[in-house]
């Protein structure tokens, strides 16, 4: 009887703890959020690296030895012409963009002294919708790629005017610099697929490029403000830049063409096959770059920038002698180089000055390539004079500074 009374005293006992602990308030959880970590998984990684590091070896270029001369070391030593500041082309192949863009800007201030800041991606969108519509037409034969050419500007310019970069930059917020790869990859695959399945709908095929590209560089707009005025782009590039765009003229130096003839430049990145280019002897092109500058005319430049006389940290190009001595640089020598493809049109820049030096004269370009912010003047490079007559292969120039030739053409 006694066990029994015990047991019951402790099932009692049992019963009234659960239900006192049941009758407070329930809490519910809650969830929060923690950076993922996994350490030693991030330990394993930074064993990888560091033992590939270290039995990695890294590739070595073969470049000039500079010590031997004295070289420019600052903008401030040449007399320069107006420019605006230099800005990166960020990871795209623009460069035919922004070079031209920024001659134009020096232009537009040597005509009218205005400053303004030209949108570079606004030219680049619709020179992407123009490549489309002639890949659409050849049935895919055209070459669809980033590169084009200085002319290029003036005959998107002519057909869809320009804005300021405000108006257009290209990028998101928060975006610090241009990135096309990723754009340019996805048009690029696309575009195979059209040619793949034969489906050459060309305002369909013309829509679908600018949908990917109103994703990552945005819409262009349709209309400008400026001091409370409206304009379109065209009204925008005629009523207030002032521009007209037939007074400039685009220049080559080459043997396999007649000179003193407008010529097709044949190379890829004039994909539109373009004939407009006048051919002149090397001395004369030489002659042309070096009165422009001297008398106030900036220059647009295409041509080769890769060559062991670079440094990238030391901001100059140079011909070194192991290469070629001065004395034999020629039209031949230049002729030589572009036909086994040694010299290429990869890039665009824009020649804002110069520098008179008794052993050879150095011209100051500014550069939007990444390259050229290696040393200590950001944004440029110091060109000798030999390395614009052996490596530079065409100029976009103001017609005034080329009246000499202009009349040679005339005659012949």
């Amino acid at each position: 009887m006694k066990l029994l009374k015990l047991y019951l005293i402790i099932l009692l006992a049992i019963f009234f703890s659960t239900n006192l602990i049941y009758s407070q308030t329930k809490t519910t959880d809650k969830g929060t959020f923690n950076e993922k970590k996994n350490e030693f998984y991030s330990k394993i990684l930074k064993g990888i690296k560091d033992f590939e590091n270290k039995t990695s070896h890294k590739k070595k270029s073969f470049t000039m030895d500079f010590s031997k001369y004295k070289l420019p070391k600052s903008v401030e030593e040449f007399t320069a012409f107006w420019y605006n500041e230099p800005i990166s082309q960020g990871n795209t192949g623009t460069c035919w963009s922004f070079s031209t863009t920024s001659y134009f800007e020096s232009e537009i201030y040597r005509l009218t002294k205005k400053k303004v800041k030209l949108s570079e991606i606004y030219t680049a969108y619709w020179e992407y919708v123009e490549k489309t519509k002639y890949f659409v037409e050849t049935r895919g034969k055209s070459l669809f790629a980033e590169g084009s050419e200085a002319n290029a500007v003036t005959r998107i310019w002519k057909e869809y005017g320009v804005i300021s970069e405000a108006d257009f930059t290209g990028m998101k917020e928060g975006q610090v610099y241009h990135n096309h790869a990723t754009m340019f990859n996805e048009m690029s695959k696309y575009l195979k697929s059209v040619k793949t399945e034969n489906n050459w709908n060309k305002q369909t095929v013309i829509e679908t490029i600018k949908s990917i590209m109103n994703y990552y560089v945005g819409t262009p707009p349709t209309q400008v403000t400026v001091n409370g005025k409206v304009f379109t782009p065209q009204e925008y590039l005629k009523n207030y830049l002032g521009l007209k765009l037939d007074d400039y003229v685009d220049v080559v130096s080459y043997m396999q063409k007649p000179y003193y003839q407008k010529v097709e430049y044949e190379v890829p990145d004039n994909w539109w096959h373009n004939s407009d280019y006048y051919n002149i002897p090397l001395e004369n092109f030489m002659s042309v770059i070096k009165k422009a500058i001297r008398n106030g005319y900036t220059i647009d430049l295409g041509g080769d920038v890769s060559e062991p006389g670079k440094s990238a940290e030391l901001d100059v190009y140079m011909i070194p002698d192991f290469d070629i001595p001065s004395e034999y640089i020629d039209e031949n020598a230049r002729q030589f180089r572009f036909s086994n493809k040694t010299t290429t049109d990869d890039h665009g820049i824009h020649l804002v000055g110069y520098l008179e030096n008794p052993n050879q004269n150095w011209y100051l370009i500014k550069d939007s390539g990444s390259g050229s912010r290696n040393g200590n003047n950001k944004g440029f490079y110091f060109f000798t004079e030999d390395y614009i007559k052996l490596k530079m292969m065409d100029i976009l120039i103001h017609k005034d500074a080329f009246n000499d030739e202009m009349k040679k053409f005339k005659k012949n």
